[in-house]
């Protein structure tokens, strides 16, 4: 009777290649271009996907600058509000985009200053910043684990 291992061993081997080849082909699934001049996938190392999925910063992470009669944004996305500490001059206009697939709120929990109602997913609703200073806390009612503050000075 012939051996059979000579043919495990191929049927091993070649099933290893065709798996490493096929986690190769995927490691450059970007959902942000597929257009054809981007780099080939075995240019760019794996651990370098993480940083271009964050967000481009329109506004600064932490906090911005009061001004009057100034227009202030904040971005709803992975179910956080980015940025989640904004500092703004009192009746600023803040405009809330929604980039997540659900339904989100922002609502002061802080004298219930003020309330976007839901924003449906790519849709924005805008709001005035309270006249009082101070500092006002905020939540998505539909996920209270999303929190900000707003600071009004």
């Amino acid at each position: 009777m012939p051996s059979r291992r000579p043919a495990r061993l191929a049927l091993a081997l070649a099933f290893a290649c065709l798996t490493a080849v096929a986690g190769c082909s995927d490691s450059d699934n970007n959902s942000g271009s597929s257009d054809s001049s981007s780099a080939p996938a075995s240019s760019a190392p794996a651990s370098s996907a993480p940083a271009s999925t964050a967000p481009a910063s329109s506004s600064p992470p932490s906090s911005a600058s009061p001004s009057s009669n100034a227009k202030a944004k904040i971005s709803i996305k992975n179910f956080k509000f980015m940025p989640d500490k904004l500092t703004v001059a009192p009746g600023t206009k803040i405009t809330v985009t929604n980039n997540d697939s659900t339904t989100h709120t922002l609502t002061a929990i802080t004298d219930k200053a003020w309330n976007t109602g839901d924003i449906a997913p790519g849709k924005s609703a805008t709001f005035t910043a309270p006249t009082k200073p101070g500092a006002y806390k905020y939540m998505c009612t539909i996920h209270p684990f999303m929190k900000g503050t707003l600071t009004v000075r």
